[in-house]
Parts: C-alpha cells; sequence; structure tokens
C-alpha cells in the first residue's frame, strides 16, 4: 500500500510562490503517477498537475498553465508542485495522489479511486 505525504503549505500574498513536497512510501510502482489536486471550500475537488513516474509526462489544467510546475526526485520519493504567480483564487487544501498509469497519466476525472494523502493548505490573500 503506498502512503502519501504533503507538506509545504501556508500563507502568502499574491504575486508570491510556493513550493509543496509530496513524499511517497510503500508500494508505488515506477509506472504509476503523481497528481496535485485542490478543494476550495464549497468547491469540488479538482486536478492541478500530474506526472508519470518513469517518463515525466506531466499533465496541468489551464488554471495553472505557466505558474505551476511538477516535477520529481525519484531517489528522495518525491514529487514537488512549484507554485509561482500566485492568486487568491488558488486557495484550496492541496492533496497530492498516487494512481497507476503508464507513459502518460490518465485524465483527472479518473483519479477517483486514487490514493491520497491528508493533504496541506494554501491561502493566497491579496
Amino acid at each position: 500500500q503506498v502512503q502519501l505525504v504533503e507538506s509545504g503549505g501556508g500563507s502568502v500574498q499574491a504575486g508570491e510562490s510556493l513550493t509543496l513536497s509530496c513524499v511517497a512510501s510503500g508500494n508505488i510502482d515506477d509506472y504509476d503517477c503523481v497528481g496535485w489536486f485542490r478543494q476550495a471550500p464549497t468547491k469540488e475537488r479538482e486536478g492541478v498537475a500530474s506526472i508519470s513516474l518513469n517518463h515525466g509526462r506531466t499533465k496541468y489544467d489551464d488554471s495553472v498553465k505557466g505558474r505551476f510546475t511538477i516535477s520529481k526526485d525519484t531517489a528522495k520519493n518525491t514529487v514537488y508542485l512549484k507554485m509561482d504567480s500566485l492568486k487568491p483564487e488558488d486557495t484550496a487544501m492541496y492533496y497530492c495522489a498516487s494512481y497507476p498509469g503508464g507513459v502518460y497519466c490518465p485524465p483527472f476525472s479518473y483519479w477517483t479511486t486514487a490514493t491520497w494523502g491528508q493533504g496541506t493548505q494554501v491561502t493566497v490573500s491579496s
């Protein structure tokens, strides 16, 4: 079984940056995907970015393209989400998740049965 632990959240001003970390342990497979999702109060959870662990293929939601970067450090079993030019609408609880994948990760809508971490809060004030 895979365990995921997120960290790096916090409170920042609009325009600032944060980097989230997701450390994976347990039976995570080289062919799995890891994704970042977020959920704001009263809103549904939405996919933000994903990366295939073996091939490093990335995918982003349109709302964060050009501002967020997902990356991995295989030696540390860690996936990062670097968030630049943060906006108040980026305020949410951010979760990482793992899901079986391949060269490309599946669409975010497939991840309902993923393994989830506990989340880390990101708050952006204007």
